[in-house]
């Protein structure tokens, strides 16, 4: 029982807002580009209109026909290792994040490596993080505003609930360290502030904008009348989805509306992906869903312990899609770590899609190599890929770096197309992602020593000091997503 419950448990303002000297700006910085980077909570890889979907998300479809559509941009199948991988450039498990934070955790994403807002900063940007932080908060100097961002709203934690902003028990919603008791829909409000911060910007200096949705991870909340509007899906679950999908979609729209009204179109930079693959029971299979039903069909829909309770929901209530890929979030299979991904830049980027591997890894070198700031100084494991798409250098030339994945059914590593897949020492597999994207032929035995120099390769990977708490502090007090207040909210909280 312990091994089955164990990954789900670590799986699962405004006014003006300057920072930073000087009135007096070089021509270079007033002429530098805005940056936004979208980030989705658990979107799967058919959950966007442009990958077939029947979730509307027109202005993401629009978006990825106008700029550079990536078709392999890979992310790690959980929230905390993959923001870690995007704010530092590098491989999470060399930080010692494995899995999504629990908001127990003392610590978090590691003070000694500088992170993506951290550089903008230092290049006279504005820097704003608006929704989800998710890397660490019970000490100061692991909170947004430490770690280089001028100005921080929205949660600390994983998942809330998107009309109580509660999580585990405590509120999670702020403003720069302050708790907020807003009534509102989280992608409304999110959506609010972002728009605040743009109008209200220094126009003299460029600004850097995280905009960390919360949707569509559970709960599955969303307005009334866009679910209804979905009339034609059966699953009720998956009509709330496609609502939250869409009001993320319909956010994004806004943005884009506030970025043209402010005549920034042209001069703004945005970069969208998902934090993993999308939850569903379908990327649970055997013994996890099983044990997850017999609860259900044990409790009638809610059971009154709350391990189990944590999750029939999270187990049974995803209604993410990642098909035609196998597996979901928290699975190294492709459905876990293969997501929707874009970049655009009107004017400045030709339409085109983007065949070879990419990683969310390769996005701050990317952004800094684009912004034209200072490149870091410390090895990453990431590359820019801004030199390939901007056409400064033939794709046929480029080389994606090593990737390496882990989540509750095992490890995987990649160097496309191969892919290296360990559930364990005795079930190792090998698949060649060009040719099977969905990873349906296993070819260890007809290519042995390409599967042996991945492993080695693999059991080589640097691996840091875990920053995680250990498993009994998560099984007694879970990571509900919503629901009552038992304690301070979360902003009032230091270890």
């Amino acid at each position: 029982m312990k091994q089955l419950i164990s990954w789900m448990l670590i799986g699962l303002w405004c006014g003006s807002a300057q920072a930073g000297p000087s009135s007096v700006l070089s021509d270079e910085l007033s002429n530098q580009p805005n940056v936004i980077v979208i980030l989705a909570d658990d979107m799967g890889w058919s959950d966007v209109g442009y990958h077939g979907s029947e979730v509307r998300t027109p202005n993401l479809d629009s978006l990825a026909q106008a700029g550079v559509r990536f078709d392999r941009f890979y992310v790690q199948p959980a929230c905390s290792p993959t923001r870690a991988s995007l704010m530092t450039g590098r491989n999470n498990q060399s930080l010692g994040i494995y899995s999504p934070l629990s908001k127990l955790a003392p610590t978090g994403l590691p003070l000694s490596v500088k992170i993506l807002p951290q550089y903008f900063k230092d290049a006279g940007y504005q820097t704003y993080l608006v929704g989800k932080w998710h890397l660490g908060f019970r000490q100061p100097d692991y909170r947004p505003t430490a770690r280089g961002y001028d100005h921080f709203y929205g949660n600390l934690t994983g998942g809330i609930g998107f009309w109580d902003h509660v999580h585990g028990g405590g509120l999670d919603w702020q403003r720069n360290g302050v708790t907020l008791r807003e009534e509102g829909y989280a992608t409304h409000l999110q959506l609010r502030e972002a728009q605040r911060l743009i109008q209200n910007r220094d126009q003299d200096r460029p600004f850097f904008l995280s905009l960390h949705f919360n949707a569509p991870h559970l709960p599955n909340e969303a307005p009334e009348k866009t679910v209804e509007s979905y009339g034609d899906i059966a699953d009720p679950l998956r009509r709330l989805h496609a609502a939250m999908v869409t009001e993320l979609d319909m956010a994004v729209g806004e943005v884009l509306h506030t970025l043209a009204d402010e005549g920034l179109e042209s001069n703004t930079v945005i970069w969208f992906m998902s934090d993993n693959g999308g939850l569903n029971p379908s990327a649970f299979g055997g013994p996890m869903l099983q044990f997850a039903e017999l609860i259900d069909r044990a409790s009638l829909g809610k059971s009154d312990i709350p391990i189990l309770e944590f999750i029939r929901v999270n187990v049974l209530e995803g209604r993410a899609r990642n098909q035609p890929l196998r597996g979901g979030k928290q699975s190294v299979f492709e459905g876990g770590t293969r997501v929707p991904a874009l970049l655009y830049w009107k004017g400045q980027i030709s339409p085109q899609r983007f065949k070879s591997m990419v990683t969310v890894q390769d996005v701050l070198p990317t952004l800094v190599d684009i912004a034209g700031i200072s490149k870091p100084d410390v090895a990453l494991d990431g590359q820019s890929i801004w030199p390939y798409v901007s056409g400064g250098v033939s794709i046929e030339e480029y080389i994606s770096t090593p990737f390496v994945t882990s989540a509750r059914d095992g490890q995987a590593y990649y160097e496309y197309p191969w892919k290296l897949v360990a559930h364990s020492s005795d079930d190792v597999r090998l698949y060649r992602l060009d040719e099977d994207p969905e990873e349906q032929f296993d070819l260890i035995e007809q290519y042995p020593d390409m599967a042996r120099a991945l492993r080695a390769k693999l059991s080589s990977w640097p691996r840091g000091e875990s920053v995680h708490v250990p498993l009994y502090r998560s099984l007694i007090d879970p990571d509900f997503f919503g629901g009552e207040e038992d304690r301070k909210p979360w902003a009032e909280i230091f270890d």
